[in-house]
């Protein structure tokens, strides 16, 4: 990576896409954190079992993959910005009628549009991302996943405040990536379906840290996804309209994290800050299997965040690193970077197949057997911190 930077140096077109590219990762926090909060009230709604949820999830997750793969694939011959773009319309269009479903088919079905979607849209913002990482030629990464987490905070206060409201409410919602999809994204130079560069993507180097991202979301999704659920399914006394209380702190302290982290990896390296955050969520999960009441998982849902917060920006980093390329041309090494991190995003969908499909089946009966699984799973970041340690550019072998 290129020395830092003075920040008067960097053109305004690059402010503008640092700033378009932290409101599509807000926009993209702000929406998923809200459903997933609302999942009880979906559940009461349409009447779906636990089995059945973790069906509908696995249907959201397989095609979330789908989508980051279309991405990944499109990538090569277009614009991520453009791609960017037609995943948040896809979600524009989704939320409204996942909200106002007339029947369980219509729900299940814009379900599936998101899912597509998001896949596209989390995969494109992290392209824009680590490309303009490299342009700013420093570590910016922290401060979109931070802007992730901010919009994710919007998300469940918005439920918190709409608990007493019906479902409907939430459609409002679609507005936000329908403004976001006008900003002035990164434009990759030149004309991407003409260079259309034969490009080698290195693969190997880049599955240690992929685990490490598959042990992150296994946590994330988890948390996001079951852990409103286990406020309302383990205890009986946790009032209905608090049940984003399993998300809320779990941001927080994930954000608080983020913020730190550029000083603490600066100071302490990423591979003592990674293993110090493996035991800290193992004993923050272990807070909320064996919580007596449910201030107490609240508590351990707290801690949690502040364990795992940087492993993702950490991930990121690591593999726009082993993208490389920066002593060629701008147009070739964005190509570079959009193929790399479209691949990497793959980690991220296996990660929330553990954490969704896998708590929940695990814990069909019982969440707490369903927490038991990333409880113990997130000590393999212990031995794997090691290949988030910086390497020359020169030391990754190509697929």
């Amino acid at each position: 990576m290129t020395s830092p930077a003075p920040a008067t140096e960097v053109p305004v077109t690059l402010r503008r896409a640092r700033l378009a590219v932290a409101a599509a990762f807000a926009t993209q926090g702000m929406v998923f954190i809200n459903l997933t909060t609302r999942l009880p009230d979906f559940t009461d709604k349409w009447n779906i079992s636990d089995n059945r949820l973790t069906l509908l999830l696995l249907m959201m997750v397989l095609l979330a993959g789908a989508g980051s793969v279309l991405a990944e694939t499109l990538a090569k011959t277009r614009d991520s910005a453009l791609l960017l773009r037609s995943g948040l319309a896809g979600i524009a269009v989704a939320v409204p009628v996942m909200s106002l479903a007339p029947s369980f088919g219509f729900f299940m079905a814009a379900m599936a549009v998101y899912g597509l979607a998001l896949g596209m849209v989390d995969a494109t913002t992290n392209m824009q991302a680590v490309a303009l990482e490299h342009r700013y030629g420093r570590p910016i990464l922290p401060s979109f996943h931070g802007a992730w987490t901010f919009g994710g905070l919007l998300g469940a206060s918005a439920t918190l405040a709409t608990s007493h409201l019906s479902l409907g409410v939430g459609a409002a919602l679609a507005v936000v990536p329908l403004v976001v999809l006008t900003r002035p994204f990164l434009r990759r130079v030149g004309d991407p379906a003409a260079d259309a560069p034969k490009l080698e993507i290195p693969w190997r180097p880049i599955v240690l840290v992929g685990i490490g991202m598959v042990l992150f979301y296994m946590v994330d999704t988890a948390a996001f996804t079951w852990g409103p659920l286990y406020l309302d399914h383990v205890f009986d006394n946790t009032p209905k309209g608090l049940f984003a209380l399993a998300v809320v702190p779990y941001l927080l302290s994930s954000g608080a994290m983020r913020l730190a982290g550029d000083g603490l990896v600066a100071r302490h390296g990423a591979v003592t800050v990674l293993r110090v955050g493996g035991v800290i969520a193992s004993v923050a999960l272990a807070i909320v299997v064996f919580a007596p009441a449910w201030p107490v998982a609240v508590l351990g849902f707290l801690v949690l965040g502040s364990g795992v917060g940087v492993i993702a920006p950490l991930s990121f980093s690591a593999a726009g690193r082993i993208a490389g390329g920066t002593e060629e041309d701008p147009a070739t090494r964005q190509a570079r970077v959009d193929a790399v991190i479209g691949r990497f995003n793959q980690f991220n969908y296996l990660g929330a197949l553990f954490g969704s499909v896998l708590t929940g089946a695990v814990g069909n009966n019982d969440l707490r057997y369903g927490f038991a699984v990333p409880m113990v799973l997130i000590l393999g970041i212990l031995p794997l911190a090691r290949a988030f340690a910086p390497r020359p550019a020169n030391s990754h072998g190509a697929m």
